[in-house]
Order: C-alpha cells, then sequence, then structure tokens
C-alpha cells in the first residue's frame, strides 16, 4: 500500500506558477510582471518572455539580478532553484547592441592581418616613396611576418572550429574597443618592424632562431590546451571537472598553472619581442602579461571555489610564482 501511496503522490504532484517582477536596475521602476511563469523555466526563458514585451530588448542585451548591485543570472539557471519567494523580484540593465562572437573575432584577427599586410609591403605614404613595394633586406622581417600572420590565423581557425563560448555574443562598445586595441598595436609595432632604418637582433641568427623555437613551441601548446579546454566543455554540464593534464605533452603545464593557455600565449609574445628586439612589441607583450593575469587569477579562483579537491600546487599563470 505504501508504494502504491508513493507513485500516486508522484503522478499528483503539480508545480505551483511564479510570478515574476523585473524592475530597472537603475531606477528600480517596475518594467514588466510575468504572472504565472512555470518555476521550471531556465532564466533564458524568462528572457524570451521579457522580449515580448519590450522587443528591442533582445535576450542577448538584457542582464537579470536577484540584487542590482550583484552577478547577473547565467541563461541555464531555473526559477525554482534561486532563493526567491512565489513572487520573485529581478533587476534589469540593458547590455547594449550585441554582436555575434563570430563577428567578434573576424574583426579582432582580420584587421591585425590586413594592416601588418600595409607595413610588409611597404604601401605607399606610410614611409618614404623610395621605399614603396620593396622588401627589407633582413631575414627576420620575413620571419616576423610569418609568424604574425600565423598567430591570428591560428586564432581564427581556433574561434570557428575550436573554441566554445559561454555566451554568444559581445556589446557593441567592447568590440570598438578590443579592436582599437588589437588594430592600434598591430600597426604600431608593423610599423617599426617593417620600417627601412629597421635594425636586426644584436645577436643576429642565433638570437632569432632561439626566439624562433620558443614561438613556435609555445603557439603550439597554445593551441593543445585549447583543444583540451574544448574537449572538456564537450562532456557537458553533468560531468563538470577541473582541467587535468593529458597525453599531450604540452598539457603537462596544467600541472602547475590553472591556465596553461594564457601562460603560452605570453611564452609566445616574449618570444616574438626576443626576435624581433623591438621596444613596442615588448610594451605589447607587458600590457598582454597584465590582462592575462587578471583573467588567470578570476579563472584560478573560481576553480579553487567550484572543486574542493583542486590542486594546491597550481599558480594561476606563471608556475610555482603567480
Amino acid at each position: 500500500m505504501k508504494l502504491n501511496y508513493d507513485v500516486v503522490c508522484c503522478v499528483t504532484k503539480t508545480f505551483v506558477p511564479s510570478d515574476v517582477k523585473i524592475l530597472d536596475a537603475k531606477t528600480k521602476e517596475q518594467l514588466c510582471f510575468l504572472d504565472k511563469v512555470d518555476p521550471r523555466s531556465t532564466i533564458r526563458d524568462i528572457k524570451s518572455l521579457f522580449h515580448k514585451a519590450y522587443p528591442r530588448w533582445y535576450p542577448a542585451r538584457q542582464a537579470l539580478m536577484l540584487d542590482a548591485k550583484e552577478k547577473s543570472l547565467r541563461d541555464e539557471e531555473v526559477l525554482q532553484n534561486l532563493p526567491v519567494g512565489t513572487t520573485a523580484t529581478m533587476y534589469f540593465t540593458d547590455l547594449g547592441p550585441q554582436l555575434g562572437w563570430t563577428v567578434v573575432f573576424l574583426a579582432e584577427c582580420i584587421g591585425p592581418l590586413l594592416i601588418y599586410l600595409l607595413f610588409y609591403f611597404r604601401v605607399p605614404y606610410i614611409y618614404s616613396h623610395n621605399y614603396a613595394f620593396t622588401s627589407s633586406p633582413h631575414p627576420v622581417v620575413r620571419i616576423a611576418f610569418a609568424c604574425h600572420t600565423f598567430h591570428y590565423v591560428k586564432r581564427l581557425i581556433e574561434t570557428i572550429f575550436v573554441h566554445r563560448f559561454s555566451h554568444g555574443t559581445m556589446p557593441l562598445r567592447t568590440i570598438v574597443r578590443n579592436c582599437v586595441y588589437y588594430w592600434g598595436f598591430s600597426a604600431w609595432l608593423a610599423y617599426y618592424i617593417n620600417h627601412p632604418l629597421y635594425t636586426p637582433p644584436s645577436y643576429g641568427e642565433l638570437q632569432i632562431n632561439y626566439a624562433l623555437v620558443i614561438f613556435v613551441m609555445c603557439e603550439l601548446g597554445n593551441f593543445s590546451i585549447h583543444l583540451t579546454l574544448n574537449n572538456l566543455k564537450g562532456e557537458g554540464s553533468r560531468s563538470r571537472r577541473f582541467p587535468e593534464p593529458t597525453k599531450n605533452p604540452f598539457t603537462w603545464l596544467f600541472i602547475f598553472v590553472s591556465c596553461p593557455n594564457y601562460s603560452y600565449e605570453l611564452g609566445a609574445w616574449v618570444g616574438f619581442s626576443i626576435m624581433t628586439q623591438c621596444l613596442p612589441v615588448a610594451f605589447y607583450t607587458l600590457l598582454g602579461f597584465i590582462q592575462m593575469t587578471i583573467w588567470a587569477k578570476g579563472k584560478h579562483r573560481a576553480y579553487s571555489r567550484e572543486f574542493k579537491d583542486y590542486p594546491t600546487l597550481r599558480m594561476a599563470i606563471i608556475p610555482l610564482i603567480l
């Protein structure tokens, strides 16, 4: 009899509809009231309902929070699992116009590729007309061009075939800022490396060859880490775990750091700086190191909070140091 009673209870179990009140995060003015929302709805579902009331705020533009000062809720979070009552109050922030990640990386990567070409082939009005469409006599200039091109082509390939993004879009204002950064630095370092008066590295071929090995090894390592992270995400949220080394030797850096993709990225640009012996490249590498360190530390803290058995030996980006 008890078994039959339990079966009846499971069959007759119902989900009480919830109400969702959406307020403007700045003014606290009520924007929308959604009644009788299925408590099994995700934040993505709620954004779609909100979009019907305000068509101009499509889901990718919306950020919904339980408190105006808290982090935005993830799209996959379920309403009934949130710390809310029968009426959930959420705060809305407009993230602004959005563009898809494919467009983002096309803009960020194709720009530096084309800009570098202009300087490499010395098109008129960049340098003296005496040097228009002439090639540099220094082999390192051609090697640097090949390395720079390879780096951004690799990024494009990874974007299309490897990366999995938790967010499908990026704010337009962020894209503009990123393009100014990547395009501007690409022009700056390309101007000096391809300049007619460019001076080759002090230690000649020895310096160039060693730096080239560093660059190529780090680029391969970076690609290997991205493949590993892609495979980890492909296993789904139910088997969520932190990344670990695989049989690929390049992934063994996971033993010491949480974000070896940033470690290898930094190493590649250090190699490029040594190869070209160019101050703008070194400055670009320094800024990249600062930004990647911020990202790596954030990821390292997230791993440490989420996984109780997370390896204590790991640092964020530089083994045993940082």
